[in-house]
């Protein structure tokens, strides 16, 4: 059974720096395609970046609102999914959750959290001005 649990969140005032870790269970995480996407109160949830499988490439995307700001990596030997968060914005506020695909490469549906069948409960980022 597939399992992502995420960890990292918190608060921090603006300009600061997270990183968010998911950990993976439960099927083959290499062959995975693996994304973060966020949710604010009040939004619907929207992706924030995508890492492909390394066999296909290990191409990542980052949505226009974080790219240069955050970075997406993975570890295949672990089972882990990372992102780093820096230069952050009180509207980076949001649940965070981390996704899997159970394909190496998603391509320009990456954004799209259907194309994504597994997911983790979330943590939490707040960030204050």
């Amino acid at each position: 059974q597939v399992q992502l649990v995420e960890s990292g969140g918190g608060s921090v005032q603006a300009g600061g720096s997270l990183r968010l870790s998911c950990a993976a269970s439960g099927y083959s995480y290499k062959q995975y395609t693996m994304g973060w996407f966020r949710q604010a109160p009040g939004k619907e949830r929207e992706g924030v970046a995508t890492i492909g499988a390394y066999a296909f490439g290990g191409l990542t995307v980052y949505s226009d609102s974080v790219r240069g700001r955050f970075t997406i990596s993975r570890d295949d030997a672990k089972n882990a999914l990372y992102l780093e968060m820096n230069s952050l914005k009180p509207e980076d506020t949001a649940m965070y959750y981390c996704a899997a695909a159970r394909r190496g490469y998603v391509g320009a549906t990456w954004h799209n959290e259907a194309s994504f069948g597994y997911w983790g409960q979330g943590t939490q980022v707040t960030v204050s001005s």
